[in-house]
């Protein structure tokens, strides 16, 4: 038998004992698997434009990034389901190109008894109470004044006679998305509006244009990040995300990486924005008449999902809890043959219980279709993805740290066992048992048709190259159990 020494020469004449260390048999690590926010910061904020940065907190982001701010909800609502992930920020200006989206609280008729008003701005909400007293422009100063205290709020307001002109903290199309309501949980939740009070809402608009993502991204260099929160659903930004994501899953990065975000609308406008993107490292929530604006909901249920995927990928996220945003009300609440509908669309679906909460009901993909246009599913669902993303990490460092410095012979070689020679059986059996290994934790089956379906050859052209066939199959998720309830009436039928 040749030991494979390293380090420790053959011609040692001095006494006596001698040992070095060889890791190569001893790796169990794996892959950080991070998470990346990508938001705007207010103007005057200590983050710096377009730099990543690591925080631990919503409150740290509040800090760096400003209160009320895009990245400052992102992160907060990520905290609020994901408390253990490795948390990194990519914060964004506002570009001089961007406007901000504005709306308007009009007081029509002062109240003419004591009461509360209850008004919801981006599912926080704001309350302030009244007497019959009060004059339009009282009760409009008022509501300004709240406004602005709560400065976790993501707009400011300035009164002016009986109108409350309300403006986002962030320039930005996101900002038209920023919901205003009045008594969103209703009688049965303690909110009415008093009587003889009438206001009449502006809905946010205006607001415009999106940063540039693509200095931002190159940042990131070669850092890899697996859930990225993406809250801009325009075109052209969502293609950049394709595109950086496409590069990071090249053979020549194995970075990898999945963007989750968020559309808002009608069934039928979720189901047509759905039909027009086809991305696997992509997903979109379909989301309609939620208080919450969307790049809270991105953040959220990537927070919620995140934890499973970390600890098993190939496990289904279905009926995993979305904390810190707020359902649709009844009337917007998708039905199942909606839901259904937007599963086949590229629109990601989730549930709602009785009391509110909400649940993941099937994370998927945008991709839809393949390079011809035909129906293809190979990557419709994300477990899928992070079962490769984690297949592929520990095949690779199971292969660095046991073939890093093999010479390479043909099968058949006769060498001392022990020496620092493979040959593609060895290999071939080094994978196959990995493959136990993987199937064995649930994350791949059917070993023995791997086994005959493994190629390990040594490449024609390159002698100092292996090229492998891996052929496994992923595990899949028990997502629909039907059942035929043959009944009987009567024994012996």
């Amino acid at each position: 038998m040749t030991v494979p020494f390293a380090t420790i020469p053959q011609n040692l004449r001095t006494s006596l004992f001698f040992v070095e260390f060889d890791n190569s048999m001893a790796n169990t690590a794996t892959a950080t698997q991070r998470t990346l926010l990508i938001g705007q910061m207010l103007d005057g904020a200590a983050g710096k434009d377009s730099i990543p940065e690591r925080i631990t907190s919503g409150m740290q982001a509040a800090e760096r990034f400003g209160r009320g701010s895009m990245l400052h909800t992102e992160a907060d609502a990520y905290f609020r389901n994901d408390t253990a992930g490795e948390v990194w920020v990519l914060p964004l200006a506002d570009t001089e190109s961007q406007t901000a989206a504005a709306g308007k609280l009009k007081i029509t008729s002062a109240a003419n008894d004591t009461g509360v008003i209850s008004l919801y701005i981006a599912g926080i909400r704001v309350q302030m109470a009244v007497v019959a007293t009060d004059t339009a422009e009282v009760i409009a100063t008022g509501l300004a004044t709240v406004i602005n205290r709560n400065t976790n709020l993501p707009l400011t307001a300035a009164a002016e006679t009986d109108t409350v002109t309300l403006t986002a903290k962030n320039k930005g199309t996101h900002g038209n998305g920023i919901d205003i309501r009045l008594n969103y949980l209703g009688l049965t939740g303690g909110e009415s509006t008093p009587s003889g009070f009438e206001m009449t809402v502006t809905a946010m608009t205006g607001g415009n244009g999106s940063p540039d993502l693509l200095n931002g991204l190159a940042n990131l260099k070669d850092r890899s990040f697996d859930f990225i929160v993406n809250p801009y659903t325009d075109t052209a930004s969502l293609d950049v995300v394709k595109t950086f994501l496409a590069d990071r899953w090249a053979w020549d990065k194995q970075l990898y990486g999945h963007s989750y975000g968020v559309i808002t609308g009608t069934y039928g406008q979720l189901a047509d924005f759905g039909e027009k993107r086809n991305d696997q490292h992509a997903s979109l929530l379909g989301v309609n008449g939620s208080p919450s604006p969307d790049y809270q909901w991105s953040a959220a249920y990537t927070g919620a999902i995140a934890q499973s995927l970390r600890n098993d990928p190939g496990r289904p996220l279905q009926t995993l809890v979305i904390s810190g945003v707020l359902p649709p009300d009844d009337t917007n609440i998708l039905e199942l043959t909606e839901r259904n509908n937007l599963l086949h669309s590229g629109i990601s679906t989730f549930t709602v219980d009785d009391d509110g909460t909400v649940r993941v009901e099937n994370i998927i993909t945008t991709y839809q279709k393949n390079a011809y246009g035909d129906n293809d599913d190979s990557y419709l669902q994300v477990e899928t993805l992070y079962l490769l993303m984690f297949v592929s990490r520990y095949l690779r460092t199971q292969v660095t740290s046991k073939f890093g410095r093999m010479k390479l012979a043909e099968d058949g070689t006769r060498f001392a066992p022990g020496a620092a020679i493979v040959t593609p059986n060895v290999i071939k059996a080094e994978l196959i048992a990995q493959y136990g290994f993987l199937e064995f934790n649930g994350h791949v089956q059917d070993a023995k048709g791997f086994a005959k379906g493994l190629k390990v050859e040594r490449n024609s052209q390159n002698p100092n190259r292996v090229d492998v066939l891996w052929t496994g199959t992923l595990i899949n998720q028990l997502r629909v159990f039907a059942l035929l309830n043959q009944f009987r009436l009567m024994p012996g039928n």
